[in-house]
């Protein structure tokens, strides 16, 4: 992609097919800063304009925007989350994804197909009727199926009686979906340069200027830029800008692989995700299916796939769909999640006054993007964390207060 370098940001584009945005060199200071250019970074950085008018800000890329998690996970969106806490945040993106396209004026693809979660257990029955009777009380669209409701939505599943772990039925999500990732980000950041945000690109931290218990600078292979406020938005790298700061947090960062098969004709109307043997299977707008695995068990920041996981998922992707026994793997991946005692994000104060985090999303990180963009925005411009936000703060893990939402996340979703 070209992206010309121009002196002022948020001027006129000119007419080219391949550009989308600007390529700046940083300004002396920001009003606020954003580090991390990935999905969640670009969206904080289009609803601090859209909502709350303030353009003077930068979000700071090591690499390239979106060229992290961003352009490596598999696009599931749902909000089917058993908590009031993860639900409240999660339906509120869902709800932003749904008129995202129109928002940003910019295709992303957004495919409303539902998301199957397969139970195979009597313990998993009593846990997805659960979160069924959860979901509706938090009007959130949920349903609970037997097998043979399940052969109805997506004919391909394997729903015989005679399997290692027969289906005994699932939760079905009818808004939940897919989209773009690629497309997404592209729409963010061209609205938000249109507005005249600097996405500066190639520009890692190395470091941070304080003064008390505030963060006056930000120090980058770019120089030191002046900051306002900064919004921590770097994924499963946060931990390394946390410890720059002195400020502990109970994160872990681990690979988490994914795959992708040869283009088939369209078969898998639907996703479909399963605990027990441990994959979650979509089919993707160009035919590709797209396969997911669980968290890699070490730590790392590894960016590639390994055969132990791709025999596995294959396996296992064959055990429910028996259909694909001959397709052709394409390719695999891996990208970096950060992950929290109990499975859910650490977003909002830090002990810096002017410094906010937002990270710990796990494998939950995309389907969040509008809606934490938004509750984030909203919580650097007014200066405290978001309602929606707030239970997730850092001060949780000192107070008890938890959201443990491992039921949720126990399959890489």
């Amino acid at each position: 992609m070209s992206t010309p370098t121009v002196d002022a940001p948020g001027a006129h584009l000119p007419e080219h097919p391949d550009f989308l945005w600007h390529n700046p060199e940083p300004k002396r200071s920001y009003d606020v800063v954003i580090v991390g250019g990935g999905g969640h970074g670009l969206a904080t950085a289009h609803y601090l304009v859209k909502n709350h008018g303030i353009t003077n800000v930068a979000v700071i890329e090591k690499g390239w925007l979106a060229g992290g998690n961003m352009a490596r996970n598999t696009t599931l969106i749902r909000s089917n989350y058993l908590w009031d806490e993860s639900a409240g945040i999660y339906e509120h993106s869902l709800k932003l994804w749904e008129g995202l396209e129109e928002d940003l004026g910019y295709p992303i693809l957004f495919s409303q197909r539902g998301v199957l979660n397969l139970a195979h257990t009597e313990q998993d029955v009593r846990d997805s009727v659960r979160r069924v009777e959860a979901n509706k009380l938090n009007g959130i669209d949920a349903e609970w199926l037997d097998p043979d409701e399940v052969a109805k939505i997506c004919p391909i599943v394997n729903v015989s009686s005679d399997i290692r772990y027969p289906v005994q039925g699932a939760t079905y999500q009818p808004r939940a979906g897919i989209a773009k990732h690629d497309y997404v980000a592209w729409g963010f950041a061209r609205r938000a340069d249109e507005a005249g945000v600097d996405l500066i690109q190639d520009c890692e931290v190395t470091g941070f200027v304080t003064d008390g218990d505030r963060v006056t600078g930000v120090r980058t292979t770019k120089g030191d830029i002046g900051c306002g406020t900064v919004a921590l938005c770097a994924a499963g790298h946060t931990s390394v800008l946390l410890d720059m700061l002195g400020v502990p947090a109970p994160l872990q960062s681990h690979p988490l692989q994914a795959l992708v098969s040869e283009l088939l004709e369209p078969v898998h109307p639907t996703i479909v995700m399963s605990n027990a043997v441990h994959v979650y299977v979509s089919q993707a707008h160009k035919g590709e299916l797209v396969m997911g695995a669980g968290v890699d068990t070490y730590n790392g920041y590894g960016q590639r796939g390994a055969f132990h996981i791709i025999e596995r998922q294959m396996a296992a992707a064959v055990e429910l769909f028996p259909v694909f026994a001959r397709a052709h793997l394409l390719r695999s991946w891996a990208g970096v999640v950060d992950v929290t005692p109990d499975a859910s994000p650490i977003v909002g104060s830090t002990p810096y006054a002017n410094v906010f985090v937002n990270c710990g999303w796990g494998t939950g990180g995309f389907k969040a993007t509008p809606g934490l963009g938004w509750c984030m925005a909203d919580t650097v411009a007014n200066q405290r964390p978001h309602p929606l936000i707030a239970p997730f703060g850092l001060d949780r893990f000192v107070t008890g207060a938890l959201v443990d939402e491992h039921g949720a996340a126990a399959v890489a979703h």
